[in-house]
């Protein structure tokens, strides 16, 4: 299993110096707001909770709050999952008989701030975006004119959009387990009945991420992450819409100016497939994983596959200095981490 998968990848802003300092020192070092894609309506059979929490993972929000509500957890919905090492607000939805035991939920460490009625379930993308506001602590002296270098680098094209290391779990136990799967080592009854279909879920889109990862690295390292290339698989930014890249030119004014971004494989039997070196390089990552294209056929449900873009543009990105050291704002779309963000600015840096 390429190691590549799991370590720190290589950045666009290497050949400048970064920043230092620490990330996530403290849970409210690291602020994350959900963007919701709209509001609750104000009634209907589910009920919207607006929860903040402290220094807890998605995992144990979801546990909690099945035992709090006494409700299984196939019934409370979410629009992303959210970083634990952290300050985070955002919207869960649960049954709407619930609403007589919210104050149940609140603890040290989960607040719910609002509770209203919707008419349908949240949804997994159900959400404009994230908002980060996060302190890097120890900065180096001169932080602030080192990240604003940063910032202009990153401006005209965005950064790598690498899936974040907590996608593999500990020591890629997380990547493993879907290796396995993919490979027929084991089969889906090997995992642990209580947490068999969250893990099945997750394990395999770990794959799906590691290869992913890989591909950008190997890109970027290559020097053409930023180039436009023939057969790539383009994705309009306002749409999502897919196309492959034929008059090369063109689509690079396009890249240019925001309007198209090239992407990357999220191998299943719907990807759409890119070809000429693009195609060269994703067939020989999948063969470096030792896995083929049927492989992902297994699961169609839980990897039907698609395309992800390999670079994404921050909005509202900005850096200024405190006096416990550098504070970074940025929004970024749905499923695009901030901490892979940082390491643009502080090499090294791990979530």
């Amino acid at each position: 299993m390429p190691s590549v998968a799991a370590e720190p990848q290589p950045t666009l802003t290497a050949g400048l110096p970064g920043v230092g300092g620490v990330v996530k020192q403290r849970p409210e070092d690291f602020e994350v707001e959900e963007l919701p894609a709209y509001e609750p309506g104000g009634d209907g059979e589910h009920l919207f909770l607006w929860i903040e929490k402290r220094d807890v993972s998605a995992e144990e929000l979801q546990r909690h709050l099945s035992r709090t509500l006494g409700i299984g957890r196939g019934e409370i919905g979410t629009a992303g999952l959210k970083d634990r090492r952290a300050i985070t607000r955002q919207y869960v939805s649960v049954p709407a008989r619930c609403e007589p035991r919210v104050d149940g939920v609140n603890s040290d460490s989960i607040r719910v701030l609002q509770a209203r009625r919707h008419r349908n379930k949240l949804r997994t993308g159900h959400l404009k975006g994230n908002r980060f506001s996060v302190l890097l602590r120890e900065a180096t002296a001169n932080a602030v004119e080192r990240a604003q270098a940063k910032v202009d680098r990153l401006a005209p094209s965005g950064f790598p959009n690498y899936y974040g290391e907590q996608r593999f779990g500990r020591e890629c136990e997380t990547l493993q387990t879907g290796m396995d799967l993919l490979a027929g080592r084991t089969t889906p009854r090997d995992l642990p009945p209580a947490r068999r279909k969250f893990l099945l879920r997750l394990s395999l889109s770990a794959v799906q991420s590691g290869l992913f990862n890989r591909v950008l690295a190997a890109r970027l390292a290559a020097g053409r992450l930023e180039q436009i290339e023939a057969g790539d698989v383009l994705q309009v930014t306002a749409s999502g819409g897919l196309f492959l890249a034929e008059d090369v030119p063109r689509d690079q004014r396009r890249f240019a100016t925001g309007e198209i971004v090239p992407t990357g494989p999220l191998f299943g039997p719907k990807m759409r497939e890119p070809f000429g070196a693009p195609a060269q390089l994703e067939q020989v990552v999948l063969e470096e994983f030792g896995l083929d294209r049927a492989a992902f056929g297994k699961f169609p449900k839980l990897t039907a596959g698609g395309r992800r873009p390999l670079l994404v543009r921050p909005q509202d990105l900005s850096v200024a200095g405190e006096p416990d050291g550098l504070r970074l704002q940025v929004t970024l779309p749905p499923g695009s981490y901030a901490t892979v963000l940082l390491r643009e600015f502080c090499p090294g840096s791990r979530s």
